[in-house]
Formats: C-alpha cells, sequence, structure tokens
C-alpha cells in the first residue's frame, strides 16, 4: 500500500546511528532532512562522487553547503565509475557506491565524524524506482531476483541497509520538500541530475514514457507491481534455501559428481546461488546453460571445463569447479 513521506519516516525505525546515502537530489535531500529531524546528533550523510559528469563537483558542493546549514556531519567519497565493456553504466556506478560505502581506503574528505563508525545506510529510492527496476528487469528477461526488485533492508560487507521510501512515490517526495518553508517559499533546495532527462538510458525511458502511461491507464500500479515484486522475492528465498540444502551436498567449491546427480534446474539453482554468494558474480543466462552442460558430460578424468561467467572463469579442478577473476 502506497505511503505518505510522514507515514513512512514515522515507521522507519533502524539501528542508529544512521548514515544517509545523499546524492544532493531531491529523493535523498528529503530522507536526509527527515532523518536529521527524527534523529538529531545521530544522522550523518555520505556523498559519492562519481566524477562521470562536468555537474559532479557542483552536487558535491551543494551537499557540502546543504548538510552544513542543517548541521549534519558529511562524508565525501570519489569513486572511478567507469564501465568495462560489457558492463551497463548504471552497474558501474551502483558498484562503485557499494565499494566506496563499505571500503575505508577510498579518497575521503570528512566533516565532523569518522567513517569507520558507520555501520547502517539508508538510501533513498522510493516507489517509482521500484517500479522502473521491475520493468526494466522485465525488459530484460530476468528471473526471480529482478523480479524481485529491491529489497527494503538487507546486509552487505558487514553494513546494514535500508529503502525506507519504497512506498512512497516520488511526486509524495517532492510533495515533502516543497512543504519545508523554513528554507524559504520553495521548500528545501536540492539540485536536478539532467542525465536523468537522458532517454538514452531505458530507465529514463521507462520514467519519462511508461510511468505516466500507466499512471493514466492504471493508477494502482505502484501497489499492485510491489506486490508482484514481493511475491517474486519470497520464491527466490525458497530458491535460496534449497540452494544451501544442495551445496551442502555438493560442498564448496562443488564436486562434479554431486552436482550430476541433480536436476538441470536445482544445478542451475545451487551454482547460481553459489557464484552470487561466494564470488560476488552471477552469470546469463547462456552462460550458466553452458556451464550445466559441460558439468553434465564431464565423466572422464581429461575433460576439461573454462567458461566465461561474470567477470571471470568457472573452471575444472580435479574433482571440482571453481570460480577465478584472471
Amino acid at each position: 500500500m502506497s505511503l505518505s513521506f510522514e507515514a513512512a519516516i514515522a515507521a522507519f525505525s533502524p539501528n542508529l546511528p544512521l548514515a544517509i546515502g545523499y546524492s544532493g537530489g531531491a529523493d535523498s535531500t528529503a530522507l536526509l532532512l527527515a532523518c536529521a529531524q527524527k534523529w538529531p546528533g545521530q544522522v550523518s550523510a555520505i556523498h559519492i562522487h562519481h566524477g562521470l559528469q562536468a555537474a559532479a563537483d557542483d552536487f558535491a558542493a551543494h551537499s557540502e553547503a546543504f548538510c552544513q546549514r542543517i548541521n549534519v556531519p558529511l562524508t565525501v567519497k570519489k569513486v572511478d565509475a567507469k564501465h568495462e565493456l560489457g558492463e551497463s553504466p548504471e552497474a558501474a556506478a551502483r558498484h562503485a557506491r557499494y565499494s566506496a560505502f563499505s571500503s575505508k581506503n577510498m579518497p575521503v574528505s570528512t566533516v565532523f565524524i569518522a567513517y569507520a563508525t558507520i555501520k547502517n545506510i539508508a538510501l533513498a529510492q522510493h516507489a517509482d524506482d521500484q517500479v522502473e527496476t521491475l520493468l526494466l528487469a522485465l525488459s530484460r528477461g530476468a528471473g526471480l531476483p529482478g523480479l524481485a526488485a529491491m529489497p527494503a533492508a538487507w546486509q552487505r560487507d558487514g553494513i546494514q541497509y535500508y529503502r525506507p521510501l519504497l512506498q512512497v512515490s516520488a511526486a509524495e517526495i517532492r510533495r515533502w520538500l516543497a512543504a519545508q518553508t523554513e528554507f524559504g517559499q520553495g521548500g528545501a533546495p536540492f539540485v536536478e541530475d539532467p542525465t536523468n532527462t537522458d532517454e538514452s538510458f531505458t530507465r529514463n525511458r521507462i520514467r519519462a514514457k511508461l510511468l505516466p502511461a500507466l499512471d493514466a491507464a492504471f493508477s494502482q500500479f505502484r501497489d499492485t507491481f510491489a506486490r508482484s515484486s514481493s511475491h517474486a522475492a519470497q520464491a527466490q528465498l525458497l530458491l535460496n534455501e534449497v540452494a544451501v540444502d544442495d551445496l551442502l551436498k555438493t560442498g564448496n567449491p562443488p564436486k562434479i559428481q554431486p552436482l550430476q546427480q541433480l536436476s538441470d534446474a536445482r544445478m542451475g539453482n545451487a551454482l547460481r546461488f553459489w557464484l552470487k554468494t561466494t564470488h560476488q558474480t552471477t552469470p546469463s543466462t547462456a552462460q550458466l546453460k553452458q556451464l550445466i552442460a559441460q558439468i553434465k558430460v564431464c565423466t572422464t578424468r581429461g575433460h576439461k571445463i573454462h567458461i566465461k561467467v561474470g567477470r571471470g572463469f568457472v573452471e575444472r579442478k580435479e574433482a571440482f569447479i571453481d570460480w577465478y577473476n584472471p
């Protein structure tokens, strides 16, 4: 069910102290300001300087000025978010952000707070972002992990992450910002990322063309799409439990012979889970199909397996397979 911005913040109960992933845009500005008001002295901000566009320095300067104005400590981290061949710009930027959140070795400019103390981070993705993520996954033929879209809470590299605005629309967030008249007639200030209107990016085309059409034809789509994503997430949890049981039998790294005792579907599920959880890589449908086929016919000592998966390779090593990144 869709929520007002106020209701979402009232229901949000994270561990403290809390850091907000703050870009300077409308969504993260609203989340930062509301959390700073709710938990004064317990909230800080992290700004990731991607360096991908000329306005990046301006975004950082705006973030510093706004955080000083509301008396919130700010950490600025510079990252290299350029994408590699075969990697989408979105995926590269996302990978760089999470690396920056978890790393203590990135270039940092810190005011008032030690970054090492941050163990809880809230991100400002909202209901429209969730729909865009689901539609993007459908456009790419994604499986359950893609259809599950974005979780409301999860752990990664020892950090607890939260997305408290997943039931709040983008329009509702901007309504709340405009009502913060202590900053002036226009409300709380924020920056507009010019790349958000660049329709060469699939997500931006979805935002510009599909969401207005869905709003006109089916105004409850945010709620129903979110429900579908929730069903997909529950189904994926069940598949993860099956994968854990199967990997207990195959070992880690998995042995070939026990893998061959599984059906193709269970073998693929176990391999996908192993690659994701152990090596943080995800095989394409074609790569996984090829890997399953090679494992099934691997019946002699001389049979070699060497398959590109993600940024690395799966290879046979005697009785088992393993993944490595050269």
